[in-house]
């Protein structure tokens, strides 16, 4: 009997991907190279989509009717002011220095509006790149940020810039960093909070550790661990937090949620030192960081009110002689800010309550307006359309939705902190929306949401590249070559969308190719 040999097939090759990370690992220099170089470019792309043509159209586009107004009375006089009938048109034709000296009710915080009004007496009031270049730079600056947290989480310079670069060409993105609004200076501050919070625990939990082994004598664990109070990233949290409150009270839930997540991860430290009193031990290092953090905040939030306090015309002001009577003042004129909010029910086609938000059924068409053929240099038989449009990318949209579901019960499974850490900050920017479902919300707050959603989908698209523990490198290759796929398709829709974002001129029939869903523009 004799038998044939199977034939030896040749060995797989490495995917491209598998040998860059290779060169990488071997070669420091490259290394430290890419390390710079990624960040550098996707940033650059972030602040190419955000600034361009950012003046058009020269006109106040939604909310800026009240937000740009407030900021540069806000400016010249330390409050926002009150502004005669008719104050748009003739501000948007340059006159700028027709408001009043009385105060006007304003129901958020100072903080965002001292930042526009910043970009205002920069490149000048009567100047519409002047009201939004804030917003554009801080929504650069939100790419930046979620670089840092993704490569402080993962390690990957691959993994931090697909995180970043999705968000840098997103359009609810874009759009929140091209209009005069708050919403962007949320976003940035919130994810900031949680980056500090990220570098808190890379010194934190090792000197933990380390603590509690000193404090074991003979194999025998301590009752109580130490109480660490040398934590100067949870003071800068604290910081980042208290601006994120002065900018919209929505920063609130920031803060409980973060402290929520540091007593909770010190306890459970302290559970797997061996610490008998583990629970109360952790809510005591927890009472700690809250003594560091939160007077941080308060301290931010008070000097947001400044020009308030500062001056004697602003509203709810009166004539407090003294600095508990103006504190006060601000104490009243806080609930009647709290009665505004809770109070908001007033129809408005675009309101979109957070259940919705998941399912992308009402963004927020922020600025329409139609020319006839001819008019305005359009060609097209039907008509040009200018758009801005908050609309997310719809295919990392849906992807992201479903990757906080898979990172859930990913981290059911496996317990990773990192999951935990992005699961937190999904909840404290999401969960409590779900608290007001009569109040009159918009889709575009999802944009404080948004980079924690990319981490959660950054996360499941390098799972799919990488496959289960000893996979074979034909898997790895399929999976990255499914990511790679995805990433095609999701710059592909983003062009697609770009005009639409951006008040571009397009034909009526183009702007039509958009209408996916019938509430949809």
């Amino acid at each position: 009997m004799t038998t044939t040999a199977e034939p030896l097939l040749p060995p797989t090759r490495a995917s491209l991907y598998d040998r860059w990370l290779g060169r990488l690992a071997a070669d420091p220099v490259l290394a430290r190279r890419w390390g710079w170089l990624a960040p550098l470019l996707v940033t650059a792309l972030a602040g190419i989509l955000r600034l361009w043509n950012l003046g058009h159209p020269h006109e106040l586009v939604f909310d800026e009717t009240y937000y740009v107004k407030d900021a540069w009375s806000q400016w010249n006089l330390g409050y926002p002011a009150t502004w005669p009938e008719g104050a748009d048109e003739r501000f948007e034709a340059g006159e700028t220095d027709i408001f009043d000296t009385a105060g006007s009710f304003v129901v958020h915080p100072p903080l965002g509006k001292w930042l526009i009004g910043l970009g205002m007496w920069v490149f000048g009031a009567d100047s519409s790149f002047g009201w939004r270049v804030s917003v554009a730079v801080f929504g650069t600056a939100t790419v930046l940020v979620l670089y840092c947290v993704a490569k402080a989480l993962s390690g990957s310079i691959a993994f931090a810039s697909i995180a970043s670069g999705l968000l840098a060409i997103d359009g609810l993105a874009i759009v929140m960093s091209r209009v005069a609004i708050l919403d962007i200076f949320v976003a940035f501050f919130t994810l900031v909070t949680f980056w500090f919070v990220l570098l808190d625990r890379r010194s934190h939990i090792a000197r933990l550790e380390a603590g509690i082994l000193a404090r074991t004598v003979d194999d025998t664990p301590p009752n109580w661990g130490p109480l660490l109070w040398n934590r100067p990233w949870i003071v800068a949290a604290g910081l980042a937090a208290g601006a994120t409150t002065a900018v919209k009270w929505s920063g609130l839930y920031v803060i409980v949620a973060v402290g929520l997540y540091l007593v909770v991860t010190d306890a459970l430290t302290r559970r797997r030192a061996g610490v008998v009193m583990w629970p109360l031990d952790g809510l005591r290092q927890g009472l700690a960081a809250a003594v560091l953090a939160v007077p941080a905040a308060l301290a931010v939030y008070l000097a947001s009110w400044t020009g308030w306090l500062v001056t004697s015309a602003g509203y709810g002001r009166g004539t407090a002689a003294t600095l508990g009577d103006s504190l006060a003042s601000l104490w009243k004129y806080h609930e009647a800010m709290y009665g505004f909010h809770v109070g908001l029910t007033s129809a408005h086609s675009y309101a979109s309550p957070a259940w919705q938000w998941p399912l992308l059924v009402r963004p927020t068409s922020m600025f329409y307006h139609s020319d006839e053929l001819g008019e305005a240099g359009c060609a097209a038989a039907n008509g040009c359309v200018q758009n801005i449009y908050s609309m997310p990318n719809p295919l990392i949209w849906y992807a992201a939705v479903a990757a906080c579901i898979y990172l859930a019960w990913r981290f059911v499974v496996a317990r990773d902190w990192r999951h935990a850490f992005v699961l937190t900050g999904i909840a404290a920017t999401y969960v409590p929306w779900l608290l007001y479902p009569e109040r009159t919300i918009f889709q575009f707050y999802t944009v404080a949401i948004l980079p924690f959603m990319l981490l959660a989908l950054a996360f499941a698209l390098r799972d799919i590249a990488s496959g289960a523990p000893g996979s074979s490198a034909t898997r790895r290759m399929s999976g990255q070559r499914v990511v790679l796929v995805f990433l095609a398709f999701a710059v592909v829709l983003s062009a697609f969308w770009y005009p639409v974002l951006t008040a571009t001129p397009v034909p009526y029939d183009f702007w039509r190719l958009h209408n996916w869903l019938q509430s949809w523009v």
